[in-house]
């Protein structure tokens, strides 16, 4: 599995470290110093004879006394159940639901880290990857993008379950290290209107007749809106209907939105669509765009970081009026529509046909809002199957967005140093749709949800097709989680 191979690397790393520290007076003989973290918040120790462990609930410079979970040839996996010598990093976790006790949430992992100690454990993560799998070092390092720890969620999943048994239903995240619905009434990374929501959910779907048949509630918050979406594995009856009527306007503070989802995706739909709410919405205000979506489409959970994620990554990409721009894996637009205020023409591609006509749609909803927006082009194609010709097909560009799913951008990455060594061979390059010569952009900013990927994609931009690595850093989307979004500049070497 890909967190072993991850455990066996830091293993391998840590068993060739210097000799362990000398044990404090007071500490027992069988508690383990932590000297390292690793992503998920391991803290990372090491026994007498030399076997690491890898103890949840531990960070570096204190002694654990642990219980063993998983024993492997070169490690252990460990629950702290005693700490010595407390951390200064370690801080008191905001979340009742937070810890190793039986039934804690398993929705964070790093509560009890300082949050900038957090984000520190992430850039180095970052930096750990693009290194060792990439084979490649950043020419600077940006500085963290981080905001709000707390109330920051205005994406997630919840899970649903009736307890016969317990006389109850349970609403949120799943228990640690299970497919168990943790049993809680608040949640801190939540939104605090919708936190307080939870216990009052779960009194609605306990008076539900379908409550053995609703396994979910996804939410998606937007500006003045909170939008419920719930699935439902049977038709709901019109008492079912009412009660939810009835939930939403005992909640005005929360203005309540539902939908319903009686089957996949496409299958969602509003309960009332005059119910007087908003439209669900997401703004960029130093842009000014608006970004209408449906619930199920993918946003970036947290707003606040966003604003700053899209305005950084476009003052990095340095996009003129001259220019043209393809922004890869674009969705709804969050980064083409930006794009679109600065650049002379843009293309965003996406593999979603229903998220490039959701694009198009907002591109004339802006534009008809402000005017002023560049000529854009929206096309749907499977990116995961890119080729050289594709890529020359689409035409010369001066600078590239990418902002792909954790898979990451192979197939794009691999077609573009393909086309690069190509021409390198061959004297020239290739004639685009226009009949003028294709050239690779000059700039490429690639914004990252999961660091191996990136730094696998980072290897073949550096030492395939012809670019350097200006400059990278993390992006704190996700505090209290183990989540690491970053964002990385190339730039074409002689360009």
């Amino acid at each position: 599995m890909e967190h072993d191979d991850d455990m066996e690397r830091v293993a391998s790393a840590a068993l060739s470290e210097a000799v362990p520290p000398v044990r404090p007076a007071g500490v027992p003989p069988e508690a383990v110093p932590i000297h390292a973290i690793d992503l998920e918040a391991h803290g990372v120790g090491r026994r007498p004879e030399g076997k690491v462990v890898f103890v949840e609930g531990a960070l570096p410079g204190e002694w654990a006394e642990v219980r063993v979970t998983r024993r492997k040839p070169q490690w252990e996996a460990a629950e702290a159940v005693a700490i010595h010598r407390p951390s200064p990093l370690r801080v008191t976790p905001r979340c009742p639901h937070f810890g190793l006790h039986a039934g804690a949430c398993g929705g964070c992992k790093m509560q009890h880290i300082d949050p900038g100690a957090q984000v520190a454990i992430k850039q180095r993560a970052l930096e750990d990857n693009l290194q060792r799998l990439g084979k490649v070092r950043p020419q600077r390092m940006l500085p963290a993008i981080a905001g709000p720890a707390w109330g920051y969620r205005w994406r997630a999943r919840l899970a649903v379950r009736h307890v016969p048994r317990k006389g109850t239903v349970l609403v949120g995240f799943h228990e640690r290290k299970s497919r168990y619905v943790a049993d809680m009434d608040t949640c801190a990374v939540l939104p605090p209107p919708v936190s307080a929501l939870l216990q009052p959910l779960r009194t609605l779907i306990m008076g539900l007749h379908a409550r053995e048949r609703c396994p979910q509630i996804e939410l998606a918050c937007g500006e003045g809106v909170t939008a419920l979406v719930l699935r439902h594995l049977e038709p709901l009856d019109e008492h079912d209907r009412d009660l939810l009527r009835a939930f939403a306007a005992a909640h005005p503070q929360a203005a309540i939105q539902w939908w319903l989802q009686p089957a996949g995706p496409d299958s969602v739909h509003r309960l009332d669509a005059h119910d007087g709410t908003p439209p669900l919405a997401y703004a960029l205000p130093e842009f000014g765009i608006h970004m209408p979506y449906r619930p199920t489409d993918f946003t970036q959970v947290n707003p606040h970081i966003n604003r700053v994620l899209v305005a950084r990554a476009l003052r990095l990409l340095e996009v003129r009026r001259d220019e043209r721009v393809i922004d890869w894996f674009c969705g709804l637009g969050n980064f083409t529509l930006p794009l679109a205020t600065q650049a002379g023409a843009v293309l965003g591609v996406e593999g979603s046909e229903a998220l490039v006509q959701r694009a198009r749609d907002n591109w004339a909803h802006n534009q008809q809002r402000r005017g002023g927006l560049a000529p854009t082009a929206f096309v749907a194609r499977n990116l995961f199957a890119m080729t050289p010709e594709q890529l020359v097909a689409d035409g010369v560009a001066q600078r590239w967005l990418i902002d792909p799913p954790r898979e990451g951008a192979l197939a794009l990455v691999k077609a573009l140093a393909d086309t690069v060594q190509a021409a390198r061979a061959g004297g020239s390059w290739p004639a685009a749709g226009s009949g003028a010569a294709w050239q690779p952009p000059t700039r490429i900013v690639y914004v990252s949800c999961n660091p191996a990927t990136l730094a696998r994609d980072a290897g073949l931009l550096v030492h395939q097709a012809g670019y350097r690595c200006s400059a990278a850093g993390v992006v704190n989307m996700f505090p209290h989680t183990a989540h690491v979004e970053s964002i990385a500049v190339f730039d074409r070497v002689g360009a």
